[in-house]
């Protein structure tokens, strides 16, 4: 018997221009609703660093590596993520991460 593709955790930090932290987080706010309608997402938090007032981190996860590409190709994600936020967005680091036993 194969072994099940284990969860995915999504690690994102987010460095927001100057004076637009507000409008990512509103836009979050939507994406974070649409992403946990989506099967394959287990979980999605977001934070502001209360030392980096500009700084954002999103912590999601998915059930499987499916599902974390399926999120990527949503419409939720291409207009949100990649139309809206990444334009507001000074940098964008990622992270995907599998627990091991």
């Amino acid at each position: 018997m194969a072994a099940a593709d284990p969860t995915v955790t999504v690690v994102a930090r987010w460095q927001v221009l100057p004076g637009r932290v507000d409008e990512v987080l509103a836009l979050v706010e939507g994406l974070r609703q649409q992403s946990l309608a989506e099967p394959g997402c287990v979980g999605y938090e977001a934070f502001r660093s209360m030392v980096r007032p500009d700084e954002i981190l999103l912590l999601e996860r998915y059930g499987s590596s499916a599902a974390i590409e399926a999120h990527r190709a949503s419409a939720h994600f291409q207009d949100l993520v990649l139309g809206q936020i990444v334009p507001l967005l000074a940098s964008r680091q990622v992270e995907l991460l599998q627990a091991r036993p």
